[in-house]
């Protein structure tokens, strides 16, 4: 298995460089790290995009290590769900463990949907992974494509991040079904079917 530090410096290459997207409610971004996050993180301190477009590298694998996998407790969960989970912390902060807590009640277990990882959720993620060990890492991943489907849905100027110019599948998309095994990709026309809908 790959270490936290090889899986943040993954996503910090999936995250890419400087963007400031009007679209995107995170406002400007780099390697993924926003610009509120970055306020918050440093508190009583002047941060502007400027601030934003300074972060390093390291300094955001530094914050998504310590932020986003440490404090979120994502280590006690099955190791083979830390890759896709510690991704979409990133991606979506705590709808992540939220998208994990709904497949939870789905597969029948007792687990509040707070976006807390705590001792219940970790009980839960592990029996749920004993009961399909085969399984559950790609019903997440696929949890997760539901999402931003549905968050696309809802907010019509994010259906650029789901969906391409050119109609085919969008970062959000592509980026859960980095997590999915290959069968459970979805093809090009039922991507097309289930965005048929958007203007």
């Amino acid at each position: 298995m790959k270490t936290v530090r090889q899986l943040a410096e993954e996503i910090v290459a999936r995250e890419g460089g400087f963007v400031n997207d009007p679209d995107d409610p995170g406002g400007a971004t780099n390697f993924g790290v926003t610009i509120h996050t970055l306020r918050r993180l440093r508190p009583g301190q002047q941060v502007g995009v400027a601030e934003v477009r300074a972060l390093t590298r390291e300094e955001a694998i530094e914050i998504y290590i310590e932020h986003y996998f440490t404090r979120p407790r994502i280590a006690d969960l099955p190791e083979p769900l830390w890759a896709t989970v510690f991704d979409m912390q990133v991606n979506a902060g705590a709808n992540a463990v939220r998208i994990l807590q709904r497949l939870l009640r789905q597969m029948g277990l007792d687990v509040a949907v707070d976006g807390v990882i705590g001792p219940q959720t970790i009980a839960a993620t592990h029996r749920a992974y004993d009961m399909a060990p085969a399984h559950l890492v790609d019903a997440y991943g696929i949890a997760r494509r539901d999402y931003y489907y549905a968050l696309a849905d809802r907010r019509p100027a994010s259906r650029k991040f789901a969906r391409r110019r050119d109609g085919g599948k969008g970062g959000w998309i592509t980026r859960a079904e980095e997590f999915i095994a290959p069968r459970f990709h979805l093809s090009d026309a039922q991507h097309h079917a289930r965005v048929a809908g958007w203007a």
